[in-house]
């Protein structure tokens, strides 16, 4: 157990970024097609394929899940992981051709210091870099789809975390934390996930001793002026054989992790999203085990966002400091 979402077996995850733009793509793979579902949240989100990914619709299993920087120029990185992935042969059988399946969501990184000044789209690339990239290891911080995201007072960052459970079931998440609210208590270093915490994956601080006026929170649209500038966007994943009405349960607990994590969360400017991914590797065993995993997803999407922040790294020109300036 690496504590990141290649934990799931047949996982992989390839990144890709450009420092110059402060932008970057994440992609979550795996040699076969696994099941897919969505649950949004937030007020303001930005998607590729996700409708396909309801209960009721045809295609129950995806090729790949993309998370992206870039705003809406970002969704052009699964046209990459596309291509990529229907070079390989792979992709949703329709009549002499095949498909690939790429649901993603993006970000909000474009004023966060980086040059955005580009004559061509550079996402599509990045895509197609990031699924190169793939693997069992997942750098976190300032890679990837968390190379520029920012939180409320402090720079952002990619972060996972995962667990086993007693039944022997694996629980996952991958996020980039972009969000127009805090990871940490006030200004301070003390995350809101703290009571989750593992270790000292992140800093192991615990609470502090005092907290600020709940009612009133700091927020990135008070320290920059921009409302709309944001989007904590994720996967939970498991080994777990759940369909995909089920994975969307998942998914939806997943989002209890946003709202321990990050204050404000789930607002009218975040776009705020979770996947969820099933490789069906390991049978349910009780009428308890949906239950854990549920459970499960909410506490290692808390740690996994205080871990992004935690692991976040400096670049000239960012906005705010890093968690390990501070």
């Amino acid at each position: 157990m690496q504590n990141v979402i290649t934990d799931v077996e047949g996982l992989l995850v390839g990144q890709a970024q450009d420092d110059k733009v402060k932008t970057g793509v994440t992609v979550l793979t795996s040699d076969r097609p696994f099941t897919a579902a969505v649950h949004v949240m937030g007020g303001a989100p930005g998607t590729r394929e996700t409708d396909l990914l309801a209960p009721d619709k045809t295609v129950q299993k995806v090729d790949a899940l993309v998370l992206a920087g870039g705003s809406a120029f970002g969704l052009d990185a699964a046209g990459g992981v596309a291509d990529a992935l229907r070079e390989e042969g792979r992709g949703f059988v329709a009549g002499p051709v095949r498909v690939p399946i790429v649901p993603s969501a993006i970000l909000f990184d474009l004023v966060n210091g980086g040059d955005k000044d580009w004559a061509r789209n550079p996402y599509k690339a990045l895509g197609r870099e990031a699924y190169a990239a793939r693997g069992t290891k997942v750098a976190l911080g300032s890679h990837g789809a968390g190379t520029g995201a920012m939180t409320a007072g402090l720079k952002g960052g990619l972060g996972s975390a995962s667990v086993r459970l007693p039944t022997g079931h694996v629980v996952a998440a991958l996020v980039a934390v972009n969000a127009l609210g805090t990871a940490t208590v006030g200004a301070g270093r003390h995350f809101w996930a703290a009571p989750w915490e593992d270790g000292a994956e992140f800093g192991g601080l615990g609470l502090p001793a005092s907290f600020p006026d709940p009612h009133h929170p700091v927020t990135k649209a008070e320290l920059m002026g921009i409302s709309k500038g944001n989007t904590t966007i994720g996967i939970i994943a498991t080994d777990a054989d759940i369909d995909q009405a089920q994975l969307t349960r998942l998914a939806t607990a997943g989002h209890d992790g946003f709202a321990r994590a990050l204050v404000p969360s789930h607002t009218p400017a975040d776009g705020d999203l979770i996947f969820g991914a099933a490789t069906g590797a390991k049978p349910l065993s009780g009428e308890f085990d949906m239950l854990a995993l549920c459970h499960a997803a909410s506490v290692v999407m808390t740690r996994a966002i205080a871990r992004g922040v935690h692991a976040a790294t400096p670049a000239a020109g960012d906005p705010f400091p890093c968690w390990s300036e501070v």
